[in-house]
């Protein structure tokens, strides 16, 4: 069972929804945040878990991250590492005020670009008491050194060049610059094009599979991820 819910952070209103298990029992619930992949939205792979985890007995907390989905913020698609860490933290703000919540036992749960953003996150927010994460995606590292690890300080710097140059553009009156992100046929992105592009996983809020350019010079500055 989900109910719609909403909560700021940074100011920008997140749109979420707030599963519970089939049973109320009156007792306050364990709760997770689920933070869903780079380019998702909430009704996709995050929902999945969200349901599993209550029909474990849990709350079970998705959110649209800011710039993305139902979600406030301009320019539309940018992927913001520091806002998405804000946007878990805000997350866990939201569950402890809830009555059904038990504030004492709440996780979190990144898939894929939010693995990276949750064990940040958590690294300073000692309200989060367990992590967990699916297939997770240290942006900020790709983004420095490349996803094969490959990246040149030099390459490094045109695409900090080029991310620089487009907020030039855009406060002159350009249009946001986008990039694809998702495979545009089955041969270039075989499951990633049939999630994405196909009923097998696609929804209506989510983006085109293009990311805001600009996100690239945000990415670079995101520390490691890691808990070491």
């Amino acid at each position: 069972m989900s109910t719609p819910v909403g909560f700021t952070s940074n100011g920008l209103r997140i749109a979420g929804l707030f599963f519970t298990p089939e049973r109320d029992t009156g007792d306050r619930l364990p709760a997770v945040v689920i933070g869903h992949p780079g380019g998702g939205v909430k009704e996709q792979t995050a929902s999945i878990y969200a349901q599993r985890l209550a029909d474990k007995g849990y709350a079970a907390l998705v959110f649209d991250a800011a710039y993305q989905g139902e979600s406030e913020g301009l320019p539309r698609g940018l992927e913001d590492p520091y806002q998405r860490s804000e946007d878990v933290k805000s997350a866990v703000t939201y569950l402890t005020t809830r009555d059904d919540v038990d504030p004492e036992r709440i996780g979190a749960l990144g898939i894929c670009a939010s693995g990276g953003y949750v064990p940040f996150a958590a690294q300073t927010d000692t309200r989060i008491k367990a992590v967990g994460t699916v297939s997770a995606f240290d942006a900020g590292d790709a983004v420095r050194n490349g996803l094969d690890g490959a990246q040149t300080p030099a390459g490094l710097h045109q695409i900090l060049d080029l991310s620089t140059a487009l907020r030039t553009a855009e406060v002159n009156g350009a249009d946001p610059a986008y990039a694809p992100i998702v495979p545009e046929s089955l041969e270039e992105g075989g499951e990633g094009y049939e999630y994405h592009r196909t009923p097998r996983g696609q929804h209506p809020a989510r983006t085109t599979g293009s990311w805001c350019a600009a996100s690239t010079g945000s990415s670079s500055s995101t520390p490691s991820a890691s808990w070491g």
